[in-house]
């Protein structure tokens, strides 16, 4: 969700905060990465005595000011799977001691990552005419494990209980870690594991400013105290749960897409934030316990592959055969902003759909305003009563409705306008509602247009978007006391086109990849209705008394889990399809039209592929795509050494030690297997050609067609234009040409998209394209 501002996350999604974390001994967290040679040839029977001896050599007594009585206590993680390493607490000394070691291959300092943030399944095509048939072939995920890092979960949901459910895997190595308010018990053939990763927050929050206010609950256990975990669970994996709703909103069937595969909860994210130490921790388990999908609705702002624990760990994930799914980041609309870029992963983001939740604000000048609130009006008496409209933008906390920011005289018994931004949607109500304010009308500025993420309120509440804003304020100057009331309207489904790309979505291009169109895809995000905790009201505020099962959270935290569980049902259907075929199913059967069959709009636009990647999902259709782009682990491998990453950087990654001079000279003219295609003209480049390879995994005997949409000022020439299959698994090559038209304009980049498309009776396997000429005067790609 955008807002659950009681605690540090105030956006659903986790956003990277460049944050070097220090304690008051001025110890800090640092991952160190070493090489595996090293082990071999050392004395050591085990990893965790090697890695103690790096602490051994780089810690005196002289140093270690905490007076310890062995190195060995300032180990954080000993990790063996998601990285060959440790996380451990240095001082700056100890850390130039440790670097000039041998085996030594990198050390980052641990990175904190914060929360950005029912009816989805039927908006994604699973009416119940059609869903028997497509779920009995996706054997309704059974069979299939997905492993949630996250907030953790809360066990006694409805949407965890394991009615119906089928044993455990064979295969399953987790456990059900004991905690506070949480043991043994607490999972179940639905919930079979639950872990959680303190340590490195333990480390960061061992300072006064990031100690935890009285106010927060929070378990050292799996168990979830800010309800983040259990919704993103719930969506990809939770049970089928009847008549539930958001106090009397949004009732229906809450399921989540994958309802027979079995969850497992990494708990990574605490009040202070997610830390990368115990992100690498949770992957490094999760690994080793056997699942077959991981779902990270966190991450951050770009930075490079090498320098990212989610894109190294997820990488590692990937050569076990774990298929990896990402959010794409609340950064949206701006330009490559997009986040968790790594081409091994499935990068999500976020569209909207067409429930409604109307709550409109009709003016004493006679005028009505569209909004949107999840606050149960229609159970309220006196909700709709008419009162004055207020709007304090004397100082800049009133504007936006700060703790303790409003005055009372002129608030107390009106209905009170509050602009978004600093401080979340919930907390302003809960602010107004302190100041003796009646009702809220809560206001989107430029930066959120007509986004309309709706919250279950305190106090009777709407939203609406930027224009109505203006006219809201205008009839507010306009008259000597301003009136006004909210007609609160229920459930509305069917009346709005959709999907949308939702407008805090992140957007490609890719900033450290440019050569791989990022996002891949587009899933429900916005208003999305899943499972709940018990310990906090639906608003997420510690003073909202209320308690439910479900509430709404909107971000791309919640589309994530949506891909995750198709990528679960996928894997059920075809146990033995590798990562990047599961993924390239996705993608490649994706929709780019909306449900009435108009281009899928990015506000007053038709979305472009840097919004939407190869479009929005289809999990009908992504269950039988017909044809797959497989790609293995080396050619990433060799994809990293295009990019120009040296052999450290690549080792850091991959945990190949390989020499890219050679793998370049060996792969000349190298293009990743990609779903999707992206070329890049610089400084007077006038072509390129790419290579892909497709794999049948349809009928025998199939021929497929070319379909092409060329972009704006590119000739493309494919070669072959048919593609002949005579058995399933059959492995064919095709070569595309991009001949550009154009120059490259002196002071600005600029873009051009199309499509290509292998077409048979049964199937259409559709690739975007995007094509970007850089700036004829940068010489610094």
């Amino acid at each position: 969700m955008k807002s659950k501002p009681h605690f540090l996350f105030s956006i659903i999604f986790f956003s990277l905060v460049s944050h070097q974390v220090a304690n008051t001994t001025t110890l800090q967290t640092y991952i160190v990465q070493l090489h595996s040679q090293g082990m071999a040839s050392s004395l050591f029977t085990t990893k965790l005595n090697w890695h103690i001896s790096f602490l051994e050599q780089s810690i005196s007594s002289d140093d270690d000011e905490e007076q310890e009585q062995h190195p060995s206590s300032r180990l954080v993680y000993s990790y063996n799977s998601a990285l060959e390493g440790f996380a451990a607490r240095l001082s700056e000394s100890e850390l130039e001691k440790l670097q000039k070691l041998p085996s030594v291959v990198a050390i980052r300092p641990d990175q904190r990552l914060q929360l950005q943030t029912t009816y989805s399944h039927k908006f994604l095509g699973l009416s119940p005419i059609r869903e028997n048939a497509w779920y009995n072939k996706a054997r309704f995920g059974i069979g299939t494990i997905i492993g949630v890092l996250d907030t953790g979960v809360w066990p006694e949901s409805p949407s965890f209980n394991d009615y119906g459910m089928p044993q455990v895997p064979k295969k399953w190595k987790g456990v059900c870690q004991q905690g506070e308010n949480f043991n043994t018990s607490s999972c179940n053939r639905k919930l079979i594991g639950a872990r959680f990763f303190i340590r490195g927050h333990k480390v960061a929050s061992s300072s006064t400013s990031a100690s935890v206010p009285e106010s927060v609950m929070e378990y050292v256990s799996p168990r979830d105290s800010h309800g983040h975990g259990s919704h993103t669970t719930s969506t990809a994996g939770g049970a089928s749960v009847a008549m539930a709703n958001v106090l009397g909103n949004g009732a229906g069937v809450a399921r989540g897409i994958a309802p027979y595969s079995h969850v497992a909860a990494y708990k990574v994210c605490w009040y202070n934030g997610c830390y990368s130490s115990d992100i690498l921790a949770a992957m490094d388990a999760a690994i080793s316990d056997g699942v077959d999908v991981l779902s990270l609705s966190l991450g951050g702002f770009p930075i490079p592959l090498f320098a990212d624990s989610i894109a190294i760990g997820s990488f590692r994930a990937m050569e076990h055969g774990i298929t990896v799914v990402c959010a794409a980041g609340n950064n949206g609309p701006i330009e490559s902003s997009v986040a968790n870029e790594a081409p091994w992963v499935a990068t999500i983001g976020a569209s909207t759909m067409d429930r409604k939740f109307p709550a409109v604000v009709q003016m004493g000048n006679g005028q009505t305003l569209y909004g949107e609130s999840l606050y149960p009006g229609n159970r309220i008496s006196g909700s709709q009563k008419k009162l004055e409209i207020v709007y304090v933008n004397e100082e800049q906390g009133s504007r936006f409705c700060l703790k303790g920011s409003l005055p009372k005289a002129q608030v107390s018994g009106k209905m009170v306008v509050c602009d978004r931004g600093v401080n979340g949607r919930s907390e302003k109500g809960q602010a107004v509602l302190e100041a003796g304010g009646l009702a809220m009308i809560l206001t989107n500025t430029e930066l959120n247009l007509e986004e309309d993420s709706v919250d279950v309120h305190v106090l009777p509440a709407t939203l609406v978007g930027f224009d109505e804003s203006i006219v809201l304020k205008t009839y507010i100057n306009s008259t000597r006391r301003p009136m006004g009331r909210i007609k609160f309207g229920g459930t509305i489904i069917g009346k709005s086109e959709a999907p949308g790309v939702a407008q805090f979505s992140g957007r490609g291009p890719s900033f450290s990849n440019p050569s791989i169109l990022k996002p891949d895809v587009i899933a429900p995000g916005v208003n999305i209705i899943a499972a709940w905790p018990q310990n906090l009201g639906p608003s997420g505020l510690p003073e909202d008394s209320r308690r439910v099962n479900f509430t709404v959270m909107s971000g791309t935290s919640m589309a994530c889990p949506h891909v995750s569980g198709i990528a679960a049902l996928i894997r059920s259907a075809h146990p033995k399809w590798s990562p990047a075929a599961v993924k390239s199913a996705i993608m490649t059967t994706a929709d780019v039209t909306d449900h009435s069959g108009k281009p899928i709009m990015d506000w007053d636009k038709p979305a472009g592929v840097f919004a939407v990647g190869a479009g929005h999902v289809n999990p009908v259709k992504a269950l039988d795509p017909g044809l797959v782009y497989d790609t293995k682990p080396d050619e990433y491998v060799t994809h990293l050494c295009t990019l120009g990453y040296t052999t450290s950087e690549v080792f850091s990654v991959t945990h190949k030690n390989v020499s890219c001079h050679q793998i370049l000279m060996m792969n000349k003219g190298f293009s990743l297997n990609y779903p999707s295609i992206s070329v890049i003209f610089k400084h007077g480049m006038r072509s390129k050609m790419i290579k892909r390879r497709v794999t049948n995994v349809g009928s025998p005997n199939s021929i497929y067609s070319l379909e092409i949409e060329a972009p704006q000022g590119v000739k493309v020439i494919v070669k072959p234009k048919r593609l002949r299959f005579r058995h399933k698994n059959q492995v064919l090559n095709y070569k595309v040409w991009f001949i550009s038209r154009k120059r490259g304009d002196k002071d600005s980049v600029s873009y051009a998209q199309g499509h290509l498309t292998w077409v048979n009776n049964a199937h259409r396997v559709r690739s975007p394209i995007s094509v970007t000429w850089k700036k004829q005067n940068d010489h610094n790609e």
